[in-house]
């Protein structure tokens, strides 16, 4: 599985579907629009709705609900992770990254435009707050 840098400020969940789906960012933007989803919306940062209902069009199946966050031995091989995560107005926001293990290796693929790796391995840096379970 490859990175996929986030083209918008707000497109870490495109981004992070497009990756789950070896898709490029403009062709899992273009199925977004399509779904009436937009990176301009700042609601992909606080409602999973959005991320849930692009990765069902790519036909990609995630868990049900979303699970705290315990430890990353606990993760299962993949996910999508909410870290950053902060209240705004009473409202929560959070940033998209996708957590992959195979085999004994185990690496979190970042969107953000601004990083020096796009495959991170700091994992006492990142702290999730939850995860969705996505299903091969």
């Amino acid at each position: 599985m490859e990175p996929v840098i986030q083209e918008n400020i707000s497109g870490c969940g495109i981004a992070a579907s497009a990756a789950l789906a070896g898709v490029s960012y403009p062709e899992a933007q273009r199925v977004a629009s399509g779904l009436g989803i937009h990176a301009e919306d700042k609601a992909l940062w606080s409602d999973t709705r959005y991320v849930r209902t692009l990765l069902s069009a790519f036909q990609i199946r995630t868990s049900p609900a979303e699970t705290p966050f315990e430890s990353w031995e606990a993760l299962p091989d993949k996910a999508l992770l909410s870290i950053k995560w902060r209240l705004e107005a009473d409202r929560p926001f959070w940033h998209w990254v996708v957590f992959v293990r195979q085999g004994e290796r185990s690496f979190v693929l970042d969107s953000r435009k601004n990083l020096s790796s796009h495959v991170r391995r700091d994992f006492g840096r990142m702290k999730p707050r939850w995860f969705i379970e996505v299903y091969d």
